[in-house]
């Protein structure tokens, strides 16, 4: 797929094979500039009957300065969906959104950054358990409360901790 994308990013246009779209954020003291290409000519991909569904293929470089200093970077990625760079790009975001988002909550309500666990599987069965936790304090609704402060109320009545646990 690198080679496929190998001096498509001289062109910063949509042609009859790849789309094209480009975004800017300027935030937090960060200028970023994100491309992408997306084509669905996928006839010469010889994993194509690997991937059930497949429906196109995308490049984004991602471009950053922050403090003067430069960094690029370039991913790839297989959809399902048809050649639309606009789609994709909100599609991306979106995902990395979300993902962003769990992390902030699992490390703000559980101070999962500060997490010193180390030995055999106990990291990931902790990070296990932290999700499975935020997941059940998302479902639980009769707390009009933030996740941390749910989780508290969960410590200290046994009460809620049953509405928690088995959704009463």
């Amino acid at each position: 797929m690198t080679l496929y994308f190998e001096g498509v990013e001289e062109s910063q246009a949509s042609t009859d094979t790849i789309d094209y779209y480009r975004s800017f954020d300027k935030d937090h003291g960060r200028l970023e500039t994100r491309e992408y290409w997306v084509s669905d000519e996928i006839d010469w991909l010889p994993q194509k009957q690997e991937w059930k569904g497949i429906g196109s293929l995308c490049m984004m470089r991602t471009q950053r300065e922050i403090d003067g200093k430069r960094s690029s970077e370039k991913l790839y990625y297989i959809s399902s969906c048809k050649a639309d760079a606009q789609r994709m790009a909100s599609a991306i975001r979106g995902h990395w959104g979300i993902e962003n988002s769990l992390h902030w909550v699992l490390d703000i309500a559980f101070r999962e950054d500060e997490c010193r666990k180390r030995k055999e599987n106990s990291a990931q069965n902790f990070s296990l358990m932290r999700r499975i936790t935020l997941n059940l304090l998302k479902q639980e609704s009769s707390c009009k409360r933030s996740i941390a402060g749910k989780r508290l109320l969960a410590g200290w009545d046994t009460g809620y901790l049953e509405k928690v646990l088995f959704n009463v």
